[in-house]
């Protein structure tokens, strides 16, 4: 068995064995199979595709080449959610402290922003102070303090998805279901939950366009996760326009502050409630998805959810003074408001160009070196199906880099798309899909 064999083989559209996989894997890391070659095996698979066995094994390998944390000695049922990524879904940080309020375990393991799409640890670390980057005892021991702790990916924990996803991502093989599928399975049973909920995004701002394609995704995903033992729900949700008004790190931040005092656009706070709902009833705080609703909106409510969250952002070191005095926050130097050319409603939204816009303007990043500016972003003032005049405010924009505003503005005004008909809102929600 050769590296060179192995990639013959699915290049050919041939079966891998587990014994092929495991041993391309844990050469890659030992320096026996070079980068060249990896990328030409992931292309080989972004063509012919894994099955669900070779998908099996291919999170086998990525969990067996690090930690995995055991959490075994914790009570409760340790529940995780995880989205596939799109434009303002600042979900995470709202939910996490939530569900922790209602008394499930959060071991929460979050990624960064890249390309259109903005990352939880890019939005927690505008906190001033806040860490994500604790060890593995660290994570542990929040857990128990607070029943919730939210980190990065260490390097102890799923090293070959690390590295690889690296290489995907250079290499056009990111949107390859298997690879989605081991890449995410594996960090999430590496942080030692017993369920998983999923968030799977469907539309022009998500890396799933095709709900075909998500519902694939999501199959796949409950597939790998009732394999490992893992009780697993996924939720297909819209993503053909921003999720919430705020795209940015810090103005995301604030709008979850929002919804945690009752407040927030109606869209985040739908969607918090329901996923927050299934992990509630997935962790055994309720008994039905519809008392877990209502113990949520209560928990919301009530200020237990913010106090939750100032207990985690302290916890991790942030500076919760300007969680609870925002407005001392400092701003952007540049407030731009791009303003609306003619009369009519709001059509369509390209979301993903909008996402990219607030990455122009310093929001986001495009390759994982490059820095990202909290205070940064774009405050959305329309929502698809909405009437409006000319010259009234579509987007403000906000950014320290006076340079790029001209071309966001036009950017921003391509991706809206106004006519004179009323255009009906699509469901956020679209379906639900769950282990057997």
């Amino acid at each position: 068995m050769t590296p060179y064999e192995i990639i013959a083989q699915k290049r050919d559209g041939q079966t891998l064995s587990d014994e092929a996989i495991t041993f391309f894997i844990r050469e890659y890391l030992n320096g026996g199979v070079k980068d060249y070659q990896m990328a030409a095996w992931l292309m080989a698979v972004y063509f012919q595709g894994l099955n669900d066995a070779e998908t099996y094994a291919l999170t086998r390998s990525y969990i067996d080449s690090g930690e995995v944390i055991d959490l075994s000695d914790l009570p409760g049922v340790k529940v995780d959610k995880h989205s596939t990524g799109g434009v303002g879904d600042k979900i995470s940080i709202v939910l996490a402290p939530l569900v922790a309020s209602c008394g499930v375990p959060v071991p929460m393991i979050s990624g960064r922003g890249l390309g259109h799409t903005g990352g939880t640890l890019d939005k927690l670390e505008a906190i001033p102070g806040f860490q994500t980057q604790l060890s593995v005892n660290q994570f542990k021991q929040l857990l128990r303090q607070i029943g919730v702790a939210m980190i990065g990916q260490t390097d102890t924990i799923v090293p070959a998805d690390k590295r690889i996803y690296a290489l995907r991502d250079v290499t056009a093989t990111v949107e390859s279901i298997p690879l989605i599928t081991a890449s995410i399975m594996s960090k999430k049973i590496a942080e030692g939950i017993d369920a998983l909920v999923l968030d799977v995004k469907v539309g022009n701002g998500a890396f799933m366009a095709d709900i075909q394609k998500a519902r694939k995704l999501a199959r796949k995903l409950i597939q790998v996760g009732k394999a490992f033992g893992k009780q697993v729900h996924a939720s297909l949700t819209n993503m053909n326009q921003p999720l919430g008004r705020a795209i940015g790190n810090w103005l995301e931040v604030v709008e979850c502050l929002e919804v945690m005092q009752g407040e927030g656009p109606a869209d985040v706070v739908e969607l918090t409630v329901h996923l927050a709902a299934h992990m509630v009833v997935l962790g055994k705080q309720a008994a039905t998805y519809a008392e877990a609703t209502a113990l949520c909106r209560h928990q919301l409510a009530n200020g237990a959810a913010f106090e939750k969250f100032l207990q985690l952002v302290a916890a991790q070191g942030g500076d919760t003074n300007f969680l609870e005095k925002p407005d001392q926050y400092p701003a952007a130097t540049h407030h731009y408001i791009v303003k609306a050319p003619i009369t009519g409603y709001i059509q369509a939204l390209a979301t993903r160009e909008i996402g990219l816009a607030a990455v122009q303007l310093g929001a986001g990043r495009l390759r994982k070196e490059d820095p990202v500016d909290p205070a940064a972003g774009i405050h959305m003032h329309v929502k698809i199906g909405d009437h409006i005049t000319a010259g009234t405010p579509l987007f403000t924009l906000y950014t320290n880099k006076s340079t790029v505003i001209e071309e966001v503005n036009q950017k921003l005004l391509a991706a809206v798309t106004i006519g004179e008909t009323p255009a009906k809102p699509e469901p956020l929600i679209l379906e639900e899909m769950a282990s057997e």
